[in-house]
C-alpha cells in the first residue's frame, strides 16, 4: 500500500477578491455541482475557498502540483460534493483520473475546515504497490 497526502490553505478574502474581480473564475473552476452547493450557503466564498483547497491539495497528493503537464483543465476534474451524511466527497475525472489510476489509487479521502479567515484541506490517496 502506498499513501499519499496534500495539504492547502487558502486566504478567505484574497481568494473573494480574486472571485469577484474575475467574473468568469467559478464556472472555469468549479463544477456545476460544487457552485450549486456553495451558492446555497450563507457565505459561498468560505465554502468556494475550501474546495479550492481541495483542487490544490489533491494535486499535491498526485504529486502534480500547479505546473504539471495537464494541469490546464484539471480544476473541473476534481470534484468535492457532500456525501449522504455531509462529510465531503472526492471524486476526479478526465486527466486527473488518469494520473490516479497511473498511481493505483483505490480510495479517495478529503478534509475540510474553515474559519472567518482561512480554508484549509488534507487529501489523503491511497494506493497499492506499483508492484
Amino acid at each position: 500500500m502506498k499513501i499519499y497526502q496534500g495539504i492547502d490553505i487558502v486566504g478567505i478574502s484574497k481568494f473573494r477578491n480574486i472571485a469577484l474581480k474575475n467574473k468568469s473564475f467559478m464556472s472555469d473552476i468549479f463544477t456545476e455541482k460544487e457552485r450549486e452547493y456553495c451558492l446555497s450557503r450563507k457565505d459561498p466564498h468560505i465554502h468556494f475557498a475550501g474546495r479550492f483547497a481541495v483542487k490544490e491539495a489533491s494535486l499535491k497528493a498526485l504529486g502534480i502540483g500547479m505546473s504539471g503537464a495537464g494541469v490546464d483543465h484539471s480544476f473541473q476534474e476534481i470534484e468535492t460534493v457532500p456525501g449522504p451524511s455531509g462529510k465531503p466527497a472526492l471524486s476526479f475525472t478526465g486527466w486527473v483520473k488518469k494520473m490516479s489510476r497511473k498511481r493505483k489509487i483505490n480510495q479517495l479521502t478529503v478534509s475540510i475546515s474553515h474559519s472567518s479567515d482561512y480554508a484549509v484541506a488534507s487529501v489523503i490517496l491511497v494506493g497499492a504497490d506499483k508492484n
